[in-house]
């Protein structure tokens, strides 16, 4: 995809979400001056819009350093905003880097169920494939037949091979027959699913637990990653599941998708403010292209509704 058409994509994603915070900011721009009630309606209204009390707290610092002589213009608040959201999303937009040695580099991909992690695995093989490196894919969901059958279509689809068994199958011993397969072809990186239901906590523990153990007899070093996907539009409670599955299953890493379903988009800020963690791409649709690593200064503008 050229960078114009995701450039594209990511506005027309994004257009929710700085719609929500301007309609949020509506009738503060006319006031004629900053005094302590304006600030804390602009302060609402940027908690209202999701990007979390941390951040819109130092925007209203911002803005109260500054002297509106003539009162307060859209565009000041909005030029604003966006510098604060650029340095909170500046530190954490950090593509998955293939750097393992030995190869493969095993990242294993967590998430709820219905949060777009079986799509988002496909999604991220291509984008490795696009960078020529070799990839397989493992069905550790074997909790449903439905995760392992789509998973199966997906690498049909993408060219790549990928290890599965039956339902309810050990999902360590899936992992173990991918990690010495994709050793022995030379594969460069091996995407492992892993169950989603967090309905039962201790047991995906134990399950993880296996597969770390497993994976430790092959590679002391893996896994490299641990990729946890999130579904923005549901919100802050993409912040409850960042704090159960960095419990649970020890997540490095986050991958947010379905930014262009959603109003609440704030939420990414939020998330890149409260954990610090690397996030690692964003999705702005259905297609296989629709997911990129981002830059923080392009979308920390789109969320304002800063124009270009």
């Amino acid at each position: 995809m050229t960078d114009t058409r995701w450039h594209e994509k990511l506005l027309g994603g994004f257009r929710r979400t700085s719609d929500r915070l301007s309609e949020n900011l509506t009738g503060l721009f006319t006031k004629a001056s900053l005094d302590r009630e304006t600030l804390d309606e602009i302060e609402d209204a940027l908690i209202a819009s999701d990007l979390g009390p941390a951040t819109a707290a130092r925007i209203r610092e911002r803005l109260a350093e500054n002297r509106f002589e003539r009162g307060l213009s859209e565009a000041q608040v909005k030029g604003i905003v966006a510098e604060e959201i650029e340095k909170v999303l500046a530190p954490v937009a950090e593509p998955l880097d293939v750097d393992a040695f030995p190869r493969p580099q095993v990242i294993l991909v967590i998430g709820v169920n219905g949060s777009g992690k079986t799509t988002t695995i496909a999604k991220l093989a291509r984008l490795f494939l696009e960078q020529d490196y070799g990839v397989m894919l493992a069905a550790g969901d074997t909790f449903r037949a439905a995760a392992i059958e789509q998973l199966r279509i997906w690498a049909d689809r993408i060219g790549v091979p990928i290890m599965a068994g039956p339902e309810g199958g050990d999902a360590a011993g899936i992992v173990w027959d991918a990690v010495k397969q994709a050793t022995a072809t030379g594969i460069d990186v091996l995407i492992v699913d892993t169950a989603g239901r967090l309905q039962n906590k201790r047991e995906l523990m134990d399950e993880l637990a296996k597969i770390r153990r497993v994976l430790g007899r092959l590679n002391p070093e893996a896994p490299h990653d641990v990729v946890l996907v999130l579904d923005a539009t549901t919100g802050q409670n993409a912040l409850s599941q960042i704090e159960v599955f960095k419990e649970v299953a020890g997540v490095t890493g986050l991958v947010m998708t379905k930014l262009d379903g959603t109003a609440r988009g704030g939420v990414l800020v939020a998330a890149a403010e409260k954990f610090g963690m690397p996030i690692h791409a964003i999705g702005v649709g259905e297609g296989m292209d629709d997911l990129r690593p981002f830059d923080a200064r392009e979308v920390a503008r789109m969320i304002a509704g800063v124009e270009e």
